[in-house]
């Protein structure tokens, strides 16, 4: 068996258990957590979830790398902005790590970088899922 044909095999597994971890750092934040935590401490991992699946919608086989062929636009603007989404989602669970790490009264630091970790584990497990379709 080629490497192709193992990463094919394995790469959605992989990809589950990256994606399972990082909700499960979430889950274990919230749980553990001693004061309420927001709403608009989910919203980051929900976002990067969402923009997972966004570009999990495009198959690797239908973009049209070609300078001087206008392509599929709509695909690349789609692909563009589930990127967008998804380093938004970053940046927003960096920012609420910093709001943890300053504001005492609010969520715990922890809480702060599980979100960070969610976010991360979930966009890489896009990406695996993403490169682990077979051509």
């Amino acid at each position: 068996m080629e490497l192709g044909e193992l990463w094919a095999i394995f790469g959605p597994g992989v990809a589950g258990a990256v994606f399972g971890a990082g909700w499960w750092f979430w889950v274990d934040a919230v749980v553990c957590s001693s004061v309420n935590v927001p709403f608009l401490h989910y919203l980051p991992g929900i976002f990067a979830t969402i923009a997972a699946l966004m570009f999990n919608c495009v198959r690797r086989e239908d973009i049209d790398y070609s300078p001087y062929d206008d392509g599929e636009w709509r695909l690349k603007l789609w692909l563009f902005f589930a990127y967008v989404v998804s380093f938004v989602s970053l940046a927003a669970s960096v920012g609420l790590l910093i709001q943890d790490s300053i504001v005492k009264s609010g969520p715990s630091v922890w809480t702060g970088t599980a979100g960070v970790l969610q976010c991360v584990f979930v966009l890489i497990s896009g990406l695996i899922y993403w490169t682990s379709h077979p051509e």
